[in-house]
């Protein structure tokens, strides 16, 4: 089963279809009329798809279980077919894809039971998915370009190549995939003329996106955020806290954690944890969020 532990729970909605072909206008007349020998076909295989709904991670070994809180199921007849749809929405850290299916697939297969009795070529096709919505994926902004990014490693021992910087590189490799380019990588100590030189300098230079990792924390030396706020035009206190309310799901120091973003001029600036898994959880619960705001300042010029 997949690890899905990182993921953020969003809302996810699915929508999948499978119809089912009578051979004779009769049956679909016994349908219509409630006049089908085993009972009220709509009612029926509506009541076998949301039991089959809720219980699709019982059947499909790779399905994690999750909170189905909403499921609908909808009819039409199209001549001798019978069309199926199939609804399911949640908020939660994976999609409900299967789910629908799953659900329209036993909907379908009820009403072919409760139908050969009085029609021996009844068939099920077509049991496919229409639509999806949720994820990081419905959010991952179309730039007419990539961005130019830096990252910073503010780190005394780092620094003093005492040790290794895994963080850093754990940042850079989050950013694979996205339209993001890494045009500066640099380490430096924990020191307040160091880190907002540093920032000045990649401002000045065209950097647009600053990820700034290490010093956040509550040792004498972590003074990343009492560099950056003097410099911040204007501060993004929401950044914090999804980052800080993700991380504390996972774990409970998270708390501990004084990062801050926000903008100067154009350029969006970030803090990050110096640990691995701090810098890395952080990443996962900002991005691709965070490039939105890109095509926002984009569109906002190009109306000025």
């Amino acid at each position: 089963m997949n690890n899905i532990t990182h993921k953020s729970p969003s809302y996810r909605m699915a929508v999948a279809q499978a119809i089912v072909s009578a051979s004779r206008e009769d049956t679909i007349a016994a349908i219509r009329e409630g006049k089908v020998p085993k009972g009220n076909v709509f009612e029926m295989a509506k009541a076998a798809g949301l039991l089959a709904i809720k219980n699709t991670s019982n059947v499909i070994p790779d399905c994690h279980p999750l909170p189905v809180e909403g499921a609908t199921v909808t009819y039409t007849i199209q001549g001798l077919e019978l069309h199926i749809q199939v609804m399911v929405e949640t908020v939660y850290k994976t999609g409900v894809e299967v789910e629908a299916m799953h659900g329209a697939a036993i909907v379908a297969l009820t009403i072919y039971d409760m139908l050969k009795p009085i029609d021996k070529q009844v068939s099920i096709s077509n049991i496919r998915l229409l639509e999806k919505k949720g994820g990081k994926s419905d959010y991952k902004d179309q730039l007419s370009r990539n961005i130019r990014a830096a990252v910073i490693v503010c780190s005394d021992t780092i620094a003093a190549g005492k040790k290794e910087d895994k963080a850093g590189k754990a940042i850079i490799e989050k950013l694979e995939g996205l339209p993001v380019e890494i045009a500066h990588y640099t380490i430096i100590p924990d020191e307040k003329d160091s880190i907002q030189a540093q920032i000045n300098s990649l401002i000045s230079g065209g950097t647009e996106l600053l990820l700034i990792c290490g010093g956040t924390g509550l040792s004498k030396r972590d003074i990343t955020p009492e560099a950056v706020m003097p410099l911040l035009e204007r501060e993004i206190p929401g950044m914090m806290e999804a980052a800080r309310a993700y991380g504390q799901q996972r774990m409970p120091y998270a708390m501990f954690s004084r990062g801050v973003a926000g903008m100067i001029g154009d350029s969006v600036v970030i803090t990050l944890p110096g640990s691995t898994r701090g810098a890395e959880e952080t990443m996962d619960a900002l991005f691709p969020y965070v490039l939105h705001l890109f095509k926002v300042n984009a569109g906002m010029r190009h109306n000025g």
